[in-house]
């Protein structure tokens, strides 16, 4: 009984640092901003069609330009296209893929990325579809957006749908380069009454959290 004591105890002390660590190290902003590059944006406008109301946020994470690998630095875009990859192709997202390769990888999928090498070397150009479940819509030298919500082979209004934007940034006058993963959800299929995004409570305190996770893991890409 003292080793099962010992070691649950032990247990629930990693899980309090690792979430310590991932929400002292990260900044989650919701709502956003009402001036956010996002609303104006071609993709906003071209799959939120009745303009309704969404589940949104962001999770920055300001990293010291020392500590960000010196070859990124050199050619715009190069550190978002780095980061994107490090967001699918890294441990954050490694067992959400799993589940989808296992549910839905087959002969109607051939064409999109599923194993780590490719997610981890992909251009992410616009069409680019990832897991059945994202599509590359936008690329900028500073962000890349990616609608998901469903899977990218219905093209039309969904129930479920949403954009996600990686972006990188630097901070030339604190040094630092920002990396961003901003999420924005809502139902595209027909108009929905009253200022509520889709998502519940739960899911979307969940839904930060791994944000987190993918932010920090996606970081690991881009430092030395």
């Amino acid at each position: 009984m003292g080793l099962i004591k010992k070691t649950l105890y032990t247990g629930i002390l990693t899980g309090a640092s690792v979430f310590g660590y991932l929400g002292a190290t990260t900044t989650i902003i919701s709502p956003l901003p009402r001036d956010d590059p996002l609303w104006s944006s071609k993709s906003f406008a071209k799959f939120n069609v009745h303009n309704n109301a969404s589940t949104q946020d962001v999770c920055v994470k300001r990293v010291p330009i020392d500590k960000i690998r010196p070859e990124l630095l050199e050619k715009e875009g190069d550190l978002a296209l780095e980061f994107c990859r490090g967001v699918w192709g890294g441990l954050g997202y490694r067992f959400q893929r799993a589940y989808l390769a296992r549910k839905y990888q087959g002969p109607a999928t051939t064409g999109q990325l599923w194993t780590t090498e490719q997610l981890s070397k992909s251009t992410y150009e616009p069409g680019t579809q990832l897991t059945d479940h994202f599509e590359v819509v936008e690329k900028t030298p500073t962000e890349i957006i990616i609608r998901c919500g469903d899977t990218p082979r219905s093209q039309g209004p969904r129930g479920s749908d949403g954009l996600f934007v990686i972006s990188a940034a630097l901070d030339r006058e604190r040094g630092e380069a920002v990396l961003g993963l901003k999420s924005c959800f809502f139902t595209s299929e027909r108009k929905v009454e009253g200022i509520q995004g889709p998502m519940p409570g739960w899911m979307e305190l969940l839904h930060r959290w791994y944000s987190r996770v993918w932010m920090t893991t996606g970081t690991w890409r881009v430092t030395r």
